[in-house]
């Protein structure tokens, strides 16, 4: 485990201990003076987990806020049950994190990319007045024309392959290294940046049982993710939260 990310507070909280047990595993940072501006929920993506910001927690704490990195539901170091993979629970299960086991009771700054951008919006439909600011990208919302538009593209071809019922989980056991660094060297702007060290710390948080079936469970929840979003459209309206989109010029979407 890389030191930066060993050196931060990891804890965990139970938020259900039985029938499913809903384990999540949260790194955190508080600014070092003891004030605060603020809180800011850091959501990550697949194939990643909350080490994805080992990096910005130090920095972002050190500038006064305090941070928090979750491993959500079957992610990481949190419990992997067999359901529950929507973006609207993975979002309340954060919610509940925050307000019913930190006691965090003024709005946050979330911060999601790919799935945990799909998260975060999630976040802030539901429980917009506990949301200070939204940043968010990285990922095609499921209910908007992008998402139909690539869902079905070469470049997305493992939306549909992590949809297939146990296959993915047959194929990729035993090579989870291989398939993760795929990843990496695809769709990452700058491979290099994912060291030897890091594809070892991914490779041993994926290997472990129900890992990558999790990871798959939540591409398998999209078209569900589609319905919950257009309803919330529909009888809410556009998300009223502050809001700015991640992106840049090598992006999947520029």
């Amino acid at each position: 485990m890389a030191s930066t990310y060993s050196q931060l507070t990891h804890r965990q909280v139970y938020l259900q201990e039985s029938d499913p047990e809903i384990r999540i595993h949260y790194v955190e940072a508080n600014p070092p003076d003891g004030t605060q501006k603020g809180t800011i929920l850091l959501i990550h993506g697949f194939p990643e987990t909350s080490y994805q910001f080992r990096h910005v927690l130090g920095p972002l704490s050190s500038a006064g806020y305090h941070t928090i990195a979750p491993d959500y539901r079957g992610a990481g170091y949190s419990s992997r049950p067999l359901t529950g993979y929507t973006k609207k629970v993975l979002a309340t299960d954060l919610h509940d994190l925050l307000t019913q086991h930190l006691h965090i009771t003024s709005p946050v700054h979330i911060i999601g990319h790919d799935v945990g951008g799909m998260i975060a919006h999630a976040y802030a439909s539901l429980f917009p007045s506990d949301v200070a600011s939204l940043i968010w990208g990285e990922c095609p919302l499921p209910g908007t024309t992008i998402y139909d538009d690539w869902k079905h593209t070469p470049a997305l071809w493992h939306f549909d392959f992590h949809c297939v019922p146990d296959l993915p989980e047959l194929l990729v056991s035993g090579h989870e290294k291989q398939y993760l660094k795929h990843f990496y060297d695809r769709l990452g702007q700058n491979p290099a940046a994912f060291t030897e060290e890091d594809l070892r710390f991914y490779e041993t948080v994926f290997k472990a049982p129900g890992a990558m079936r999790a990871g798959f469970e939540l591409y398998r929840a999209f078209e569900v993710d589609k319905v919950d979003n257009l309803r919330w459209l529909k009888e809410m309206g556009k998300v009223k939260v502050r809001a700015m989109i991640l992106g840049g010029e090598g992006s999947l979407e520029a």
